[in-house]
């Protein structure tokens, strides 16, 4: 039972009605909550002014507080949709992508024959050629950023990161290059870039695709020995037609181990809508090794878990029916692997959802010219690239910076099953490039109808510079719910802050799989970092063999169980650059009390001890095992970045915590053949490392085919150098240990596909920072009489909820279908 409230011997003084005692105030307001229930209430209107009883009486509005209202009568024009320009730290957003006229510069100097590359424009090149597969920013040192954001030393000069795929010399091979200062002129060169790799040259094997639609119609061209065949066995069609043919591809990953060759299962699915959800069950191992596609062959042939060692065997057991034949699949209506609506229409659903208006006016900030946003005292450069899309610099909270960077660094989705595809699949989606299959955002779907759309620009190795106009949303949002609040007793303590939150999101598409990256920031400090997923199932073939690897889903379909793994770079700067990785643990103590020293507890030990728990701190002082962790049983452990030069005002070193949010899981399943060495990272919860300008990723977008030699080993960067009171990065991991049932079909569902992780102030304030809130109110009785209902005063300091306007219509839903 919890302690009565105690009031002091002036309470009659401070709240009339506690003159009567507690008691006496809880009876009360319970006859006033039974005379709501029988409608007394309005019966005795004459006693009580609604605006006394319900709703209380304003206290005067602070005369530095002010909205435009209306008459009260006539509500006016809601303020404009555009957010207001905002005022960034610097002229020139030194993270930022480089612009299409930036790109063609870069392109056009690459082009020229005095480079002596000899190149291939992409639009009309094969892999025997050389080509350019990327043009992008190359970030600067972050000394050189830093003393241009706090020093006011020049901008560091810009540099494009530059991708070649050498298909046209002996020893075909990928390199990186960098190139710069741009613009381009006679003092711009290029240079291999190797220093943020751990091997100089990328084999050709692990290249980058340019081409997917291309690559899915080669691979239809190596089933041409066994067109009989499938016409036979499945009424079907595979010639590389990507619009005719009754299959198409879904290759696994990755390609290969080391390099020497380029091979890889394909399953073979109906080319109907939803098609990762309709395999056949017929599997082909493919070699697309070398320059020439023409010379992709297949190597093995699986059909329904008979496999043949080569294409003669399979093509000799089918010629003399020794293969176990099974029915002919159906390619009946397959609506229900589409978004198709199903159902009768819900009660009222017919009607639109309510939807978010900013009555007085949107309150974030924009320049769209520098890609910086500013929120309530939060503030943030963006940033995007190919590899993985958007990225946030310079995150500072009334004025100081808290981060440096946040960006994802790698998506892992490792599967399972009893098939060639399933068993063996890793994707890692740096490979393909979450910000090149970064789509145009559906407005009033994907973002609310008031967010306001960034554009991003990125080089397509054929098309060249392509922008997707609407790439990232940025949205106020009110959660409905307080951010805090209070009812007491006392005057001053009943209360509650509105829980508004900014949120900076954009959305991959990665063949199947749609990820939501959410960037979402509190008003007391705290940044929430959330990636959802939604999509299509990678699905298999259901058979009784598969019962233990997922759920059937359809009558031959089934969901594989997998797990999604989203690595995250997270460079805190807590009151400056260098920081310390502190362990706070709670841990559990016999504690024998002089004052229980009596019969009347039962107490924990003979010696009249009790249990209780207390902090143990640890500062990790070097890299290594201890700097690398897992979430302990009960999450009694809370990881920290501190400073252990800098106190708040109660001598606390100010810090930043990294708090689980939803699913904080790691990878199931580490060093298997498949992940050898190229994804480490995903093995425990968080990693804290020593910051260096040359390890400024966990992977590379090579890392998925060369798990046994990776551009990037994540573990080298553990290499035990001393980290207390230095420049730290946390490496932190969000996904999901995905367990597909049929509700998962035709897609997943973002509610449940969900994970996050916080940073949260530890000691970093004084108090609690979101009091500072005007968006609040307090609530305090006012009257003398014990025997007349309570009546409040409140403070809503000047901002009213109850302001009103005319809001415009939302736009008309438009969407531009996009190429690339």
């Amino acid at each position: 039972m919890r302690q009565a409230r105690l009031h002091p011997l002036d309470a009659k003084r401070l709240i009339p009605i506690a003159a009567s005692g507690t008691r006496s105030y809880a009876f009360l307001a319970l006859l006033l909550a039974m005379a709501a229930g029988l409608g007394f209430i309005a019966g005795a209107r004459d006693r009580f002014r609604v605006s006394d009883v319900c709703f209380g009486a304003r206290r005067p509005a602070s005369p530095d507080i002010s909205i435009a209202l209306s008459d009260g009568h006539t509500p006016q024009k809601c303020p404009s949709r555009e957010p207001h320009a905002a005022s960034p730290p610097a002229a020139k957003n030194v993270w930022a992508p480089l612009s299409s006229a930036e790109i063609l510069d870069v392109k056009e100097w690459l082009l020229k024959p005095s480079q002596g590359l000899n190149l291939t424009e992409g639009a009309n090149s094969t892999d025997s050629d050389n080509i350019v597969f990327l043009i992008e920013h190359y970030n600067p040192a972050k000394s050189d950023a830093l003393g241009f954001l706090d020093d006011s030393k020049s901008p560091p000069p810009p540099y494009a990161r530059v991708t070649i795929n050498h298909g046209g010399v002996e020893s075909p091979v990928t390199r990186d290059y960098l190139v710069g200062p741009l613009p381009t002129s006679s003092t711009t060169t290029i240079r291999q870039l190797t220093e943020i790799y751990h091997r100089e040259d990328i084999p050709f094997n692990a290249r980058g695709v340019p081409d997917v639609i291309s690559m899915f119609g080669a691979l239809g061209k190596t089933m041409a020995p066994l067109e009989a065949a499938l016409k036979d066995l499945f009424n079907g069609t595979i010639k590389g037609d990507l619009l005719a043919d009754t299959f198409t591809a879904g290759p696994s990953g990755g390609w290969g181990v080391n390099g020497s060759s380029r091979r890889y299962w394909v399953s073979w699915k109906v080319n109907a809508p939803g098609s990762w959800l309709l395999p056949s069950n017929l599997y082909t191992y493919v070699d697309s090794s070398g320059t020439d596609p023409s010379q992709w062959s297949v190597v093995k042939v699986v059909y329904h878990n008979q496999s043949f060692p080569s294409v003669s065997s399979f093509l000799d057991a089918y010629t003399n029916n020794s293969i176990v034949r099974f029915p002919l699949p159906s390619f009946g209506n397959n609506t229900w692997t589409t978004r198709k609506r199903i159902g009768k229409p819900r009660e009222l659903d017919t009607l639109p959802g309510p939807r978010s208006v900013s009555f007085a006016g949107l309150r974030f900030k924009v320049d769209k010219k520098r890609g910086y946003v500013s929120w309530l005292g939060w503030g943030m450069y963006l940033s995007f690239d190919r590899d993985m899309g958007l990225s946030l610099w310079d995150v500072r909270f009334r004025g100081e910076r808290i981060a440096y960077q946040i960006a994802p660094q790698e998506c892992l989705v490792q599967y399972t099953g009893h098939d060639p595809v399933q068993s063996i699949t890793t994707w890692m989606d740096r490979f393909f490039g979450m910000g090149m299959f970064t789509k145009d955002l559906f407005p009033n779907y994907d973002c609310p109808a008031e967010a306001v759309f960034l554009p991003a620009t990125l080089y397509h190795p054929l098309l060249g510079p392509i922008t997707r106009e609407r790439a990232i949303c940025i949205f106020e949002m009110d959660t409905g719910r307080p951010l805090t609040r209070h009812y007491g007793d006392f005057p001053g303590e009943s209360g509650a802050v509105k829980g508004y939150v900014l949120t900076v999101r954009s959305i991959a598409t990665l063949g199947n799989y749609d990820y939501l990256f959410d960037y979402i920031f509190h008003l007391d400090g705290t940044i929430e970092v959330k990636v959802s997923a939604s999509g299509y199932l990678q699905g298999g073939y259901w058979t009784p063999d598969q019962a233990d690897y997922g759920s059937r889903i359809n009558r031959n379909n089934m969901g594989n169980v997998h797990d999604h793994v989203i690595n995250f770079k997270v460079d805190l700067d807590i009151a400056g650059v260098n920081n310390t990785f502190r362990k706070t643990t709670s841990v559990v103590e016999p504690v024998s009390l002089p004052w229980l020293d009596d019969d009347d507890w039962r107490l924990d030990g003979p010696n009249k001890e009790v249990l209780q728990h207390k902090l143990a701190f640890t500062y990790v002082d070097q890299e290594g095992d201890a700097s690398r962790v897992s979430y302990p049983a009960n999450f009694k452990e809370v990881f920290a970045i501190v400073n252990r030069d800098a106190k708040n005002a109660w001598g606390s070193e100010r810090g930043y915590a990294v708090r689980p949010g939803l699913s904080p899981i790691h990878n199931t399943i580490t060093k298997s053949n498949r992940m050898l060495k190229n994804a480490n990272w995903a093995a425990h919860n968080l990693a804290v490392s020593l910051r260096k300008d040359t390890e400024p990723s966990s992977s590379s977008m090579w890392n998925l085919h060369l798990p046994g030699d990776p551009p990037v080993d994540f573990d080298k960067f553990f290499d035990g150098e001393d980290i207390a009171q230095k420049d730290l990065v946390l490496w932190i991991n969000v996904g999901t240990h995905h367990q597909p049932v049929a509700e998962d079909a035709p897609t997943t569902k973002t509610n449940l596909a969900a994970s996050s992780f916080f940073l949260a102030p530890v000691n970093y304030f004084d108090s609690d920072i979101a009091m500072e809130s005007l968006n609040a109110i307090t609530l305090d009785l006012v009257g003398t009489d014990p025997t007349s209902a309570p009546a409040y005063q409140f403070d809503d300091n000047g901002v009213p909820q109850s302001f009103n306007c005319i809001s415009d219509a939302p736009p008309s839903f438009s969407y531009d279908p996009q190429v690339g």
